[in-house]
């Protein structure tokens, strides 16, 4: 406890930029919960623009809007 899954569409990440992101959401998550480093997981998922609204924008945003404490800006 806790997971995080980002889901973006593919962009080709460095090693260097995958790991800042992984960390600093790590932190957040930390310092949010108030866990050890050791318990947050984090998943990074990539999907493809043209299955976007089926894999993610239907099932996950408008789907689950209860569950949501941003929403996107389209």
């Amino acid at each position: 406890m806790p997971h995080v899954n980002v889901k973006h569409f593919p962009i080709p990440l460095t090693d260097s930029q995958e790991a800042v992101l992984v960390e600093e959401l790590a932190a957040a998550v930390r310092k949010a919960f108030g866990c050890d480093e050791g318990v947050v997981s984090i998943a990074l998922e990539p999907v493809a623009e043209a299955d976007w609204n089926e894999r993610v924008y239907a099932p996950e945003i408008e789907g689950r809007k209860d569950l949501l404490r941003r929403t996107p800006n389209y």
